[in-house]
């Protein structure tokens, strides 16, 4: 086994691959985590390192888009908790935007270890990559949308209570009072049963739909490089080339709507479950 530029990949495992073989728990798409942390790192000190009163080049760049972000979640979770969830909101949108478009780098997946290939222009395969995209390893995205919860948990309690909370879900609404109110109980109370199981399964579906779109893009783009492998020398070498060329455009769509998609459904889920204190503290504000 020798390392080299691979052009095709035998099979996309769905687990990363270790990068250090007695080190299991630093894998390929751990790598490439600490890369695009870093690289955001870079650009956003670089950015904010001068601030001008009238923004400029890179200062104008990363001002347009915080703006934008804080203009567009600020609608969807109210003002009164945009303060404290946009760092986060914004932050896991910037990251899995960066972390979608990096894996489309060329050499990602296709740089690593493999066996030679028979013949000196054959295709090789890559068995081992030394970088695999993020957000194709599950670990990453439910690490994301668990971490997420937990301060979903915190800024919830924190509005409403914990009997406010209980209240929601398992007590009749619409001011029912009386014998009504007894009768409507267990119905609230199956209700609320049900939607407590959602709560809980909410990391699940965010962290999959993420990781289910990004490693279907990598698995159809080496599909497509690998429809020609069979053709003669070089026109395979061209076809790898070409043939998964169209589909970088779609992955590159693919990976600015699932990084808004994830975000968006963070800042639904806050809007969700604090609407209710904040219309109270909107009103007692406004008397």
């Amino acid at each position: 086994m020798r390392m080299g530029i691979y052009f095709l990949a035998e099979q996309i495992s769905v687990n990363a691959t270790p990068f250090f073989p007695n080190h299991t728990w630093f894998t390929n798409s751990l790598l490439v985590t600490v890369i695009v942390a870093a690289l955001l790192l870079i650009w956003a000190r670089s950015a904010t390192a001068k601030m001008e009163l009238v923004p400029s080049g890179r200062q104008n760049v990363f001002e347009t888009i915080v703006e934008a972000l804080y203009t567009t979640f600020e609608g969807i979770v109210g003002r009164h908790m945009i303060a404290k969830t946009f760092p986060l909101i914004a932050t896991l949108f910037v990251f899995i935007l960066a972390a979608n478009w990096f894996g489309l780098v060329p050499g990602v997946g296709t740089i690593g270890f493999g066996p030679p290939a028979h013949g000196p222009l054959a295709l090789e395969e890559v068995q081992r990559p030394l970088l695999r995209p993020s957000n194709a390893d599950l670990n990453m995205t439910l690490g994301m949308a668990l971490f997420f919860m937990i301060w979903w948990v915190i800024w919830t309690i924190s509005e409403v209570g914990v009997v406010g909370f209980l209240k929601e879900n398992f007590a009749p609404k619409g001011g029912m009072k009386g014998a009504m109110w007894f009768v409507l109980l267990p119905l609230f109370l199956f209700t609320g049963i049900i939607e407590i199981i959602s709560i809980i399964f909410r990391p699940v579906s965010l962290s999959l739909r993420l990781f289910g779109n990004i490693y279907a893009g990598e698995t159809l783009l080496h599909t497509m490089s690998e429809l020609g492998s069979g053709w003669p020398i070089p026109l395979n070498w061209i076809t790898s080339v070409l043939f998964p060329l169209p589909f970088y455009f779609l992955e590159l769509l693919v990976g600015i709507l699932q990084a808004f998609v994830f975000a968006l459904l963070c800042a639904v889920y806050i809007r969700l479950s604090t609407t209710h204190a904040e219309g109270e503290g909107e009103g007692a504000h406004g008397h």
